[in-house]
This record gives structure tokens, C-alpha cells and sequence, in this order.
């Protein structure tokens, strides 16, 4: 009777979890105002690969995985916003104008970064490897094996 009651939770439990994802209006939007603008075409050219452009704002393999400017452009904008491009615009305009470190009213801004030929969130090797596991997760993963 329990393992019974268990199959029929789970399922509805997966029908709330939205996993966080790449949008592509987002990076549409981006791509326009941003990437297509940039000096440096060679550059430009590189950020929209396939096989990296996601990490304009994500870390790693998993999409779940923001990088810093992931982080922030998600304070201005959700998944709600994609149907939105006046907002999408808006959203990465002010995430874009925000200091890389937030205590520094000196440091660049994530636009500065852009500007001088520089991936928003890092740099790019750094961008492709998923970020460090928190200690709780570490121990999640530990229990499953």
C-alpha cells in the first residue's frame, strides 16, 4: 500500500518541478542588441557557436546552473517575461549596466566586459565547467550511490 501511494505522488510531485532552462527569446534578444553590435566580429562569431552560446548566462552541462550574469539578468527577468521583448530589452540593459562585483561601484560592468571582447560571466573555460557542488549537494549525491 505505501509503495503504491509513492507511485502515485511522485508523478504529481514532477508535474510542479519546473526545471530552469535556457530561454530563447532571451538569447534572441541578446544576440540582437548585443552580439550583432560588438566591434570585435571575430568575437561576436564565437558567442553564438552552438555549442557555447548558452554560456552567456549558464555554467556547465546543466542549464540549471546560472554563471554571475545568469544571476543577475534573473533578477530582471523569468521565464514569464519571454513572450515580452520590450521587457526582455529592459532586463538585460540594467543586468548588463550592473558592476561584476556589486560592492564595487568601481569595478566593470558587465557591459565593459562585453565591450572589451569578454564572455559576461567569466571566461570561457571557467564557462564550461559546472560550478563547484555545494556541501549539502555533495552529500544529496553521496546518499544516491
Amino acid at each position: 500500500m505505501r509503495a503504491l501511494r509513492c507511485l502515485l505522488v511522485v508523478p504529481v510531485l514532477m508535474a510542479f518541478v519546473v526545471p530552469a532552462a535556457a530561454v530563447p527569446p532571451f538569447y534572441i534578444e541578446f544576440k540582437k542588441d548585443y552580439i550583432d553590435s560588438l566591434k570585435d566580429k571575430k568575437f561576436a562569431e564565437a558567442m553564438d557557436k552552438a555549442d557555447v552560446k548558452c554560456l552567456v548566462c549558464h555554467q556547465g552541462k546543466q542549464k540549471k546552473n546560472r554563471n554571475d550574469f545568469g544571476k543577475v539578468v534573473g533578477k530582471f527577468l523569468t521565464k514569464k517575461d519571454a513572450k515580452d521583448k520590450e521587457k526582455i530589452a529592459e532586463g538585460l540593459k540594467k543586468a548588463l549596466a550592473m558592476h561584476v562585483d556589486p560592492k564595487d561601484d568601481k569595478s566593470e560592468t558587465y557591459m565593459d566586459r562585453l565591450a572589451a571582447s569578454k564572455w559576461p560571466g567569466g571566461k570561457l573555460e571557467d564557462l564550461k565547467k559546472d560550478p563547484p557542488k555545494k556541501a549539502g549537494e555533495a552529500a544529496k549525491e553521496e546518499k544516491k550511490e
